[in-house]
């Protein structure tokens, strides 16, 4: 599981320089597609709810210490979506097109919902999304719409991140 938690950090990592360099230049509305997120679902759908938390955790601390966000913020956020996505393990088929755009755009929602609760405890350092900027529902959109093409994409990675099956 070591090495699934360790593959699963680093794509996160690469996904959030990716986000925060290139992908920056070409945003919808301020708005770039979350996918170090995305590689967090994958994982978590994947592999259950353990690989998923600690995969969260580890990355999430990580980007805290690569964004201006308060330290803790994306740790806690990711290993709370992490668990969540990976309670879902087996539950349903893992399609190609519609079941990745669902994961990612309901992880989306989660993640500004956890951070919600996180700005009512904490106002002056946690920014809260806006549900009613353009911002927000852009990240949305283009999260669940990269998310069959992530997903594909990290198919081609399965050796490295999915844990073998007994």
């Amino acid at each position: 599981m070591a090495k699934l938690v360790f593959f699963a950090v680093l794509f996160s990592i690469i996904a959030g320089i990716l986000q925060s360099t290139l992908l920056s230049h070409i945003s919808l509305n301020g708005a770039v597609p979350d996918l170090a997120l995305g590689i967090l679902v994958f994982t978590a759908y994947v592999n259950g709810s353990m690989p998923g938390q600690l995969s969260g955790f580890f990355s999430g601390l990580l980007l805290d210490f690569f964004s201006a966000a308060p330290l803790g913020l994306n740790c806690i956020v990711r290993t709370l979506t992490g668990a969540l996505a990976g309670m879902l393990k087996g539950s349903f088929f893992l399609d190609f097109f519609l079941l990745p755009m669902i994961l990612c755009a309901v992880a989306t929602l989660f993640k500004a919902f956890v951070i919600f609760l996180l700005h009512l405890a904490f106002p002056g350092t946690v920014p809260a999304y806006s549900l009613t900027t353009p911002v927000f529902w852009s990240e949305f959109a283009l999260n669940a719409l990269s998310a069959p093409f992530l997903f594909a994409l990290l198919r081609r990675f399965r050796p490295l991140l999915a844990l073998k099956d007994k």
